[in-house]
């Protein structure tokens, strides 16, 4: 809405040559606040920004960010150039519409006030100072570039205010983008449309910013989702485990107790990932391999006293898809070697993780007995712990190998890494 002395065509004609470089100057600065906004995710810095630019294209004493605050109908002020930096954060009424700013709000419109005078509401103008530009100190006249009615301390003000719009459905505002400037000629309805454009940059850098933080809450549900759900199959497993591990005691034969220890024990290694996927601390998904392995093997030598059972592993961050055969094929090969590399006595056994340039080196090695003459890993073999690391090797794509260097055995699994 215009007052009486806001066009300021007389004037552009008076100073057409003048006029042409200062329109050309608000394109330029309208210009490179659009290639920042497409560039930052900041929000505070992008609206810190709009205000100094906004201000210096209208050659305006003073921009504000104003967003508005529906549980107390007040406004924020986010951002705000010659008003002082401790201004941020402040609010103050929207309630009142003989200021432009609640005006501009309320009925969506963009209004233009020249000659507003300082003090109280009075006959005639329907707008007056906001407060905080009555407690403002004004600074000495300056040049402002490419404007020719430069700002000073006395005289009336001019206000130009644009609410800030977002793009959704509801078509609600964010707040307001206004400036004032005290004397000459005040603004016009070219300044009303730069500033125009400066609201319609900044409503889409806030909804950017609000889809922005909608999304991460809604990763963030997700993820404790998920977690709830990793902790659940962690505890199912443990008792799947824990009554395996109960019929092995109640079993008639070692062979049957072995067999369902064996059983409960790759459930616990499962478990074990599960438990890493609830507490961990990396991407969704994702288990550290070396902790994992160094609590596997410290729940291995649980299962077996008096062996000494090692673990030695580089941190490397893996999808839980490939730490679960990783872990179960530790688990086999550990087992293994408790059972049947010390046949009279205890020893250790020792693990170890190594990440190369193409992929994980993984090796389990014990200084018993060695492997039995003629032994082929890359045979059919009728273990059924080798046929489970046979399996599992395939699913990882990896290979495994045995090096004959040195007592007792030592398999070596390499995996390959995309």
């Amino acid at each position: 809405m215009a007052s009486d002395g806001s066009n300021r065509e007389a004037h552009e004609a008076g100073n057409g040559r003048a006029e042409l470089p200062y329109r050309l100057r608000q394109q330029s600065l309208m210009g490179a606040f659009a290639r920042m906004a497409l560039q930052t995710r900041d929000l505070d810095a992008l609206l810190r920004r709009a205000s100094e630019l906004c201000a210096e294209a209208l050659g305006a004493a003073c921009c504000k960010v104003l967003e508005y605050r529906a549980s107390d109908h007040a406004f924020v002020i986010r951002a705000c150039t010659g008003l002082g930096d401790d201004r941020v954060g402040t609010d103050f009424t929207a309630a009142d519409e003989t200021t432009p700013a609640a005006y501009a709000f309320r009925t969506g419109a963009g209004v233009l006030a020249n000659g507003i005078q300082a003090g109280a509401n009075q006959d005639g103008p329907l707008f007056h100072l906001p407060e905080a530009l009555h407690r403002q100190e004004i600074p000495h006249r300056q040049e402002i570039p490419h404007r020719q009615d430069a700002l000073a301390p006395a005289g009336p003000w001019h206000a130009v205010n644009v609410p800030i719009a977002l793009g959704d459905e509801s078509r609600r505002a964010y707040g307001v983008l206004e400036a004032w400037g005290t004397g000459g000629h005040g603004f016009d309805r070219a300044d009303q449309e730069c500033l125009a454009g400066f609201a319609g940059l900044i409503g889409i850098a806030v909804e950017r910013h609000q889809g922005d933080a909608r999304l991460r809450d809604a990763l963030d549900h997700q993820v404790q989702l998920t977690r709830e759900m990793s902790h659940r199959v962690k505890n199912s497993l443990g008792v799947v485990a824990g009554l395996l591990r109960l019929q092995a005691r109640d079993a008639q034969s070692d062979e049957v107790r072995h067999a369902l220890e064996d059983a409960g024990a790759r459930i616990a290694t499962v478990a074990e990932v599960h438990d890493h996927l609830w507490r961990g601390i990396h991407q969704l998904g994702m288990v550290d391999l070396a902790e994992f392995l160094r609590e596997l093997v410290a729940k291995l030598q649980e299962e077996a006293p008096g062996h000494r059972l090692a673990c030695a592993a580089d941190t490397k961050v893996i999808s839980a898809d490939q730490a679960i055969p990783i872990g179960l094929v530790v688990n086999e090969l550990v087992t293994n070697a408790v059972k049947h590399a010390y046949p009279h006595g205890t020893g250790p056994v020792r693990v170890t993780l190594a990440v190369k340039t193409d992929g994980l080196c993984l090796t389990v090695r014990d200084d018993g007995i060695g492997l039995p003459p003629g032994f082929d890993v890359s045979m059919r073999q009728r273990s059924l712990g080798l046929k489970i690391i046979a399996s599992l090797i395939r699913q990882l794509d990896g290979r495994l190998s045995t090096a004959p260097d040195g007592p007792g055995a030592r398999f070596v699994l390499d995996i390959p890494l995309a």
